[in-house]
């Protein structure tokens, strides 16, 4: 079994994640450069030009991606009649 580092979501809590509001509720995003390098990790991964420090960065960015999807659906889920 091979174990996998991770970068803590926590990491990118200073400068890379935004709050927005969309439709008068306010819903976690990633800001443009951390979305832009998620992308640019992904595109590399289809290409298998990945380093293994940049398999470990776009783990940890999937893993905030599905943390903000999960609160922000549970957010809209809340905010419905």
């Amino acid at each position: 079994m091979r174990t996998q580092l991770m970068v803590q979501p926590s990491y990118w809590i200073d400068g890379e994640i935004s709050i927005q509001k969309v439709r008068n509720l306010y819903l976690f995003k990633l800001t443009e450069n951390l979305q832009a390098r998620l992308e640019e990790l992904a595109d590399r991964k289809k290409a298998n030009l990945l380093t293994s420090e940049e398999v470990v960065e776009l783990a940890s960015l999937l893993e905030l991606y599905r943390i903000f999807t999960l609160i922000n659906a549970k957010v809209i889920a809340a905010s419905c009649p």
